[in-house]
């Protein structure tokens, strides 16, 4: 068994979903030359796709002008996959195959095409294989997110596979969800109808893609997988430099590292500090409850999401169809509050005609105390104190404000210490955060988020996103405040999109028609008029 081991590597594949596919040809070279070097008998150089819509490297295309332009070392094969999305429900499957592969595997540098398909796309993808198989291909199928299917859907799909002259069957655990006991029994129920080779694609969302890859090998796989430093969509793959030694163990070799760890520390390191894969306690969350990697892989290198973000999302997700990554998906789980708004406090009540004071968490709000502490004594606004942060003294401050579900779960206790009153959307939050807070004072007011929309109802507000400063600024203008002054709002780095977000929507509020004059009264990068705290106000 041990010989009949198949080491592919997926680098330039799998890990183009960082760099768009764009790996320099003369790193390309260097890898094909020493990959026989660690043991690696297959090469997965990229994709082969006709789409062409967005720039991408031309690993995304892996064309035989491509390939031609390369040394192709004659003791390795040369594999390419395809998404099955490229050639099923087309009105013709010939064309588009004819498109991706003009040539024959005779004239071609290609020797394995491998189909990555959905469970839904499989039987009827299955059919190019008798195509690929008349043009020369070895053909290898990929069934993605095996860990989110039954004993009977997985026996059935390992039935297709066995009507039809395949190569090899791979599953691949595209969550980083399974446990080397899954595993097993993934494999034990394809075993029940298929008999040929057997591969496993393992991502390593907890920690588990080698142990998954060589618990597969002792299971009875032939073909395995990995990337160099585990490079990979969302945290990646096991490592091949890792399962090289352990392929090599089994194969009785002696392997020479000395290239591979030169190419890593030149160039993969550096890649991956820049792009920052490999797995972490997000990563690890996604693999547990069967979210898309992608989700936390598009969140870790979006700065507008923050680590509590980051967690409410993961936490929509969870329950909310979070198996096919989709951007939509991503920000209706961001914003959280999509159903109707509802609420019981009116703003009104309290503030209207009185300016308000909005005090933010920056580090002004702690050089300025005094000065703040002075203004809010002198000039008597309404104040709100973002979220749970303990700087002004707290009989200063009328109301606290937040409405981030994990925010006010993750301050619980500080909000009953501080006994502050706490505007928040009480009525639409989940249960157990309902629970949690029945012995604060709570002011309900209501949110809804429709994208690029303010709205400030008696009891409730529409919001563009779910941000504490939005939500802020439409209890001021509900209660029809006199004008909002704004201390610690200091803005992010510069160059942090943040800054960008953040001034996009204050913009957005100023444009509506109930708008309240923003001034703030401490240093802000924000694009907003500015005063001095230590200056006169009317």
């Amino acid at each position: 068994m041990q010989e009949t081991i198949k080491f592919l590597d997926c680098t330039f594949r799998d890990g183009g979903y960082y760099n768009s596919w764009d790996f320099p040809e003369k790193i390309v070279q260097q890898y094909l030359d020493l990959a026989c070097t660690v043991g690696i008998d297959i090469v997965e150089l990229g994709f082969r796709s006709t789409n062409n819509s967005i720039f991408k490297g031309a690993c995304a295309y892996t064309s035989d002008e491509f390939l031609s332009a390369l040394e192709l070392p004659s003791d390795l094969d040369i594999a390419v996959m395809i998404n099955a999305s490229e050639i099923v429900g087309t009105e013709k499957m010939e064309i588009s195959l004819e498109q991706l592969f003009p040539s024959t595997a005779n004239q071609s540098c290609v020797d394995i095409v491998r189909i990555a398909c959905h469970p839904h796309e499989f039987e009827e993808a299955l059919v190019a294989s008798k195509w690929l198989k008349q043009r020369g291909f070895q053909v290898v199928y990929n069934i993605m997110q095996i860990g989110l299917r039954s004993e009977e859907e997985v026996k059935a799909l390992a039935k297709l596979a066995s009507e039809f002259s395949i190569d090899v069957l791979y599953f691949a655990d595209s969550m980083g969800g399974l446990t080397p006991e899954q595993t097993t029994k993934i494999i034990e129920w394809i075993r029940y109808s298929w008999s040929g080779p057997l591969g496993i694609h393992t991502h390593d969302n907890m920690g588990l893609a080698l142990a998954n890859t060589l618990n597969g090998i002792d299971k009875g796989i032939t073909w395995v997988d990995s990337t160099i430093t585990g490079m990979g969509r969302g945290p990646g793959n096991a490592r091949t430099e890792e399962l090289a030694v352990e392929i090599a163990d089994l194969r009785d070799e002696t392997i020479n590292f000395i290239s591979l760890m030169s190419l890593i520390e030149s160039y993969f390191k550096p890649l991956q500090k820049s792009y920052g894969w490999g797995t972490n306690f997000y990563y690890y969350l996604s693999g547990k409850y069967g979210i898309h990697p992608s989700y936390v892989q598009h969140m870790l290198t979006d700065t507008r999401y923050d680590e509590n973000d980051i967690l409410v999302v993961l936490e929509y997700l969870k329950n909310n169809n979070g198996s096919n990554f989709n951007l939509n998906n991503l920000e209706s789980a961001r914003n959280f509050f999509q159903s109707e708004a509802k609420g019981s406090w009116k703003p009104k009540s309290e503030i209207k005609g009185k300016d308000v004071l909005l005090l933010g968490t920056g580090p002004g709000l702690s050089k300025y105390k005094t000065a703040i502490q002075r203004f809010i004594s002198r000039e008597q606004p309404f104040v709100l104190a973002l979220n749970a942060k303990e700087e002004i003294d707290n009989s200063l401050i009328d109301a606290r404000i937040a409405c981030h579900p994990i925010r006010l779960l993750a301050d619980q206790k500080s909000y009953t210490t501080l006994n502050n009153r706490l505007i928040t959307p009480y009525s639409i939050l989940p249960n157990d955060l309902q629970e949690a807070f029945k012995k604060i004072d709570i002011l309900d007011f209501g949110i809804t988020i429709k994208r690029n929309k303010f709205k400030f109802g008696k009891v409730h507000c529409v919001l563009p996103e779910a941000m504490v400063i939005a939500y802020a600024l439409a209890v001021a203008s509900s209660g029809q405040a006199n004008k909002i002054y704004m201390a610690g709002f200091d803005g992010y780095p510069i160059g942090d999109i943040r800054n960008h977000e953040t001034n996009k929507l204050l913009q957005m509020y100023l444009d509506t028609e109930d708008f309240v004059e923003i001034v703030s009264i401490t240093p802000t990068v924000y694009k907003i008029e500015k005063s001095s705290i230590f200056g006169s106000f009317e």
